[in-house]
């Protein structure tokens, strides 16, 4: 049983979706770090208003604190932002740079008489006969 154990935490997937965890929060907390020691206080230096956690309204003696949830949607705007600019956008241009290569040579060609696919070295076509011209 202990042998099973241990294979089942050394399996690849399991090891992989710990690391992708831990990871996950450590991300997590740098972005909500940025977010709240640079760009919060940028904004809040803009609209001079820091916090709107103490705007409420009381109805028949029920009290909403509709600032805590401004506070909340203006964090994961900044949060989503955040990402989607620093972390998306600059990845995605890597991946563009690098997976562009040389254009790949074109293996087949069209057979002009009834447009099917066939090999670049064909005379003839297989679907049709037809003879074809090598220049295509």
């Amino acid at each position: 049983m202990l042998k099973e154990f241990k294979q089942f935490l050394l399996r690849g997937n399991v090891v992989d979706l710990a690391v992708g965890v831990v990871i996950g929060a450590a991300f997590g907390a740098l972005v909500t770090s940025l977010v709240e020691n640079l760009l919060t206080p940028f904004i809040s230096m803009i609209v001079k208003v820091p916090d709107f956690s103490d705007l409420s309204v009381t109805i028949n003696s029920s009290q909403f604190m509709y600032g805590k949830l401004l506070n909340t949607l203006i964090s994961f705007f900044l949060i989503a932002t955040t990402i989607f600019f620093f972390i998306v956008k600059p990845i995605n241009k890597l991946f563009e740079k690098n997976l562009k290569g040389p254009p790949v040579a074109p293996t087949t060609k069209r057979c002009q008489e009834c447009m099917s696919e066939i090999p670049l070295e064909a005379k003839r076509c297989k679907f049709c006969a037809q003879i074809v011209n090598n220049t295509n």
